[in-house]
């Protein structure tokens, strides 16, 4: 067996050795380590400040192709300035070796090749740096450029202007010729940039975390099995709030629309706008109590009720009115605050944002709360159904219920399945998917006929955990694809992409540390006949809250790195200028990035780790 199992081992590692292409000659190639070299030596040296320089030219001879009889270069001076090129003359193309002595120590270098006419420069290297002595030895390729006139290697040298402790005045001129003085040396532009993108990239994670776990929290309950696996309820009223549920979201939808039209008939007018944000809640609040109050000295009429109800009505179409009328206010407050804060116009800005949000939002928000609601008054009546009915008359009820329930779902995914596919044929997306639906809630309906309730706890588990592994395993890198088409490239997208896969992460998560609670507490709330609700805030949440906290911290900590990738993908960040820095061969600039990268992880490291000393 031992045998076997080496074989086995020599076997898979030989074919992933040649599936992945490892080649040892390509690390011991010339060119390889020469480029290897370069870009090792250019991220060990960081752009973080700009030298303001004086440039200074070096020439020596040079022949391409050699004169006849040869070609011997003029003496020159050991002590001064110089370069030498050896050979003095190659055929076009050749390589050389140039020696430069006496320089400044650490002069920034470029070699060109000066043609006859002396009208250019044909550069033959990147820039590089003289050691500490001043001296230099770079082979280069000469340009393919036969004469028989000489031909010149010019040396350009950049010699540094200040140091960090003597930093000196410079006068040179901007980009539309004015001269300027400035200071050598200075903070370069790279790091000016990399502080940017990097603050950037730690509120993109910020946001992400903040709404992931402010999503996370509540779903992590649903995808609990030791929550979830009691929860039955009797099929019809299962049924009933099913179909409540699209039905309240087109009411709530056409009431949130309904108050966005009656919101506009003040918002034309900033008085009226502010009447209607500090009168309305007023008078919703009392017509509220009144409809609900808090004592009642005998049981309403059935007039009474019903006026209530259609006071709440009116009272719940108001509120979506205030709701508007806020978020126009906000939006016109942060127009008008922006200008005037200077280099704090972003806290004007993020009203206006605030307020655009909530616009954009209150139509969905009403169509679930509105849904929820009509979903509670369903289950309502179908508990009063079963406790004045007998069994003989609600169970042949939750039959066509269920039915309808079945086709109701099937609708919506055929709705669904029409929009991405541009299916138009109305028996594909309105008959064919009814009937299925249908055809599965009688089929359902039949196999619980008989029993008390339906297990759909379970239903709800295995359905939570499902949607949280599908959407972790599109990374986030993939996601901030689809964000940039819909929002524009930028941080923004990145901190979309980044919120979606830290909600799928995180409630999975927070739900095993939720199965993994200790069940005595459980128990104990449970046996005082305490509600579900109850049952969490009171022996759930207690144990959850150091090991949330820590989940917390950590997915912070993940995204902050996260979203140095994400800009690879047009996530905005410190991840998109370290692209374009490492597309652009500017490794000089990439090291600042990477070198900022490293300082905030660790500092997150080191921070988080505080953190959770203290709390949890």
């Amino acid at each position: 067996m031992v045998a076997l199992a080496i074989i086995a081992g020599v076997v898979v590692y030989a074919y992933g050795f040649s599936a992945t292409n490892v080649d040892i000659s390509q690390i011991k190639a010339e060119t390889r380590l020469a480029q290897l070299t370069r870009v090792i030596r250019a991220l060990a040296k960081p752009d973080l400040l700009t030298y303001e320089g004086v440039k200074t030219n070096t020439d020596a001879p040079i022949y391409l192709p050699c004169p006849a009889g040869g070609f011997t270069p003029p003496e020159v001076d050991p002590y001064s300035r110089h370069i030498t090129v050896e050979p003095a003359c190659v055929e076009p193309g050749d390589a050389i070796t140039v020696h430069g002595e006496n320089f400044s120590p650490n002069a920034r270098v470029h070699l060109y090749m000066v043609p006859p006419s002396g009208d250019l420069n044909l550069i033959i290297s990147q820039e590089f740096v003289a050691d500490e002595n001043g001296s230099f030895t770079e082979t280069v390729d000469t340009r393919e450029r036969a004469s028989d006139e000489q031909q010149t290697i010019r040396a350009i040298t950049t010699e540094p202007i200040g140091s960090i402790f003597h930093p000196a005045e410079v006068e040179t001129t901007d980009s539309q010729g004015n001269t300027i003085t400035v200071r050598s040396p200075r903070i370069s532009d790279a790091a000016k940039v990399t502080w940017e993108k990097i603050i950037q990239t730690v509120f993109i994670a910020l946001l992400a975390t903040t709404f992931g776990v402010f999503l996370a929290v509540p779903m992590s309950f649903f995808a609990s099995r030791n929550l979830m696996k009691d929860i039955k309820m009797p099929l019809i009223k299962l049924a009933l709030q099913i179909i409540a549920v699209p039905v309240g979201m087109v009411l709530g939808a056409l009431a949130a629309g309904e108050g966005h039209r009656l919101s506009l008939h003040l918002t034309d007018n900033l008085a009226l706008t502010w009447i209607g944000v500090l009168v309305l809640p007023v008078l919703m609040y009392l017509a509220f109590r009144w409809a609900v109050p808090a004592v009642e000295d005998e049981p309403p009429s059935p007039g009474l009720r019903l006026a209530r109800a259609f006071v709440l009505v009116v009272v719940a179409v108001v509120g979506v009115v205030v709701m508007f009328l806020i978020g126009n206010l906000l939006t016109r407050f942060g127009t008008w605050l922006a200008p005037k804060l200077g280099n704090f116009g972003f806290l004007g800005d993020f009203s206006t944002t605030i307020g655009d949000i909530l616009i954009a939002v209150i139509t969905f928000i009403t169509a679930l709360m509105t849904a929820a609601v009509l979903a509670n008054l369903a289950g309502r009546f179908a508990v009063w159904l079963r406790a004045h009915a007998p069994d003989s008359v609600v169970r042949p009820i939750s039959l066509p219920l269920s039915a309808a329930a079945g086709a109701g779902m099937m609708l919506l995914l055929g709705q669904l399945i029409s929009w991405l596919y541009k299916i138009q044929d109305p028996v594909k997306i309105f008959w064919v998917p009814a009937a299925i639906g249908a055809v599965l809630g009688l089929a359902l309906a039949l196999r619980v006929y008989k029993k008390e309730a339906v297990n759909i706890g379970l239903t709800v588990y295995y359905a939570a955990r499902t949607l949280f592994n599908g959407i972790r395993s599109i990374e986030p890198l993939v996601m901030v694809i689809v964000f940039a088409v819909w929002v524009g490239l930028g941080a923004f997208a990145g901190a979309l992409a980044l919120s979606l896969h830290t909600i799928a992460a995180l409630a999975k998560l927070y739900s095993e540390q939720v199965e993994s609670i200790l069940p005595g507490p459980l128990e104990a709330v449970q046996a005082t006949g305490a509600t579900r609700i109850q049952t969490i805030v009171y022996s759930v949440i207690p144990q959850i809250v150091p090991p949330y906290i820590s989940f917390t911290l950590y997915r912070w900590d993940i995204n902050v790195r996260m979203s140095t990738i994400i800009g690879f993908a047009g996530g905005g960040g410190i991840g998109a200028i370290l692209q374009q820095n490492i597309r652009l061969l500017d490794y000089r600039a990439a090291s600042v990035n990477m070198l900022a990268i490293a300082i905030v992880v660790a500092s997150m490291d080191y921070l988080s780790s505080r953190v959770r000393e203290r709390i949890v």
